[in-house]
């Protein structure tokens, strides 16, 4: 496949699984995998994050500045920041730790991150079935408690196939958030936490950084923004009505199509 059509695509599934509870990196890891593709640091598949989180950041813009403008003199913002931050700390202290296993270990594994999509699609599939009844509502008034819970369960995601929304939304679910609220909460969450992992990793990497493809990368941003725009717009309407269940059939038939694929020797 020519490298631009392939950036394109990457760029696509980037965008259209970031937000989603799939695990966004499996799929691109799983389908670098056979496609033969590899940039040098893994530079492509960082930089094109930072669609996916600019995305992201354009439909919260109004919401995120409300609240840093109402801070100083209201204590239900402040209680917003907060409740971020505390989701926010566990990713900071084991993503900082487990940082160079991850990338050389764990992204290395295509079989590890096919089984953890097949496995967490069936845990999506039943706590869309048995998630207690929503006692919280809102996603900017959790308690602080659970939120940290809630950033607990987002540290889990760091094994590739997991998927970081997935695992935060389950955990928010199980602890009575509703489903809307639980994907919002999710989404604000993954500004911080996004940011600053593209941030690290394109800081630790530094040395080994290849922007020698820059067409190839400036076509993937571009496609992964557009795509993750579309997507944070519809997704939150679509799980209001509708739950969780066909993200976990999808994450079932992609897992279990690459393990075949991988025992078939692909």
């Amino acid at each position: 496949m020519d490298t631009t059509l392939t950036a394109a695509f990457l760029g696509l599934l980037e965008g259209l699984t970031e937000f989603l509870p799939v695990s966004s990196t499996g799929h691109l890891l799983l389908a670098g995998h056979f496609l033969g593709f590899e940039s040098k640091g893994r530079t492509f598949e960082v930089v094109i994050q930072l669609g996916a989180i600019l995305a992201l950041a354009s439909v919260y813009a109004s919401t995120v500045l409300k609240i840093l403008v109402r801070a100083p003199h209201d204590d239900a913002a402040r209680r917003s920041i907060m409740s971020i931050l505390l989701a926010f700390l566990p990713a900071v202290v084991v993503g900082l730790l487990a940082h160079d296993f991850i990338k050389n270990v764990l992204f290395e594994t295509p079989m590890l991150i096919a089984l953890m999509l097949i496995l967490g699609g069936f845990v999506l599939l039943v706590i869309d079935r048995i998630a207690p009844a929503p006692v919280h509502l809102d996603a900017l008034s959790l308690p602080f408690g659970k939120s940290l819970a809630i950033g607990l369960c987002q540290t889990i995601a760091m094994i590739p196939g997991v998927s970081r929304s997935g695992a935060t939304i389950v955990g928010a679910l199980l602890m009575g958030v509703e489903k809307r609220a639980a994907a919002e909460f999710s989404f604000l969450l993954s500004l911080p936490t996004m940011g600053a992992a593209v941030a690290y990793d394109l800081f630790k990497n530094r040395d080994v950084l290849d922007f020698g493809a820059v067409w190839d990368i400036a076509v993937g941003f571009a496609v992964a923004f557009v795509t993750a725009l579309l997507v944070v717009r519809w997704v939150l309407t679509y799980i209001s009505r509708n739950g969780y269940a066909v993200f976990g059939w999808w994450r079932i038939i992609v897992g279990s199509a690459a393990l075949l694929a991988l025992w078939l020797g692909f």
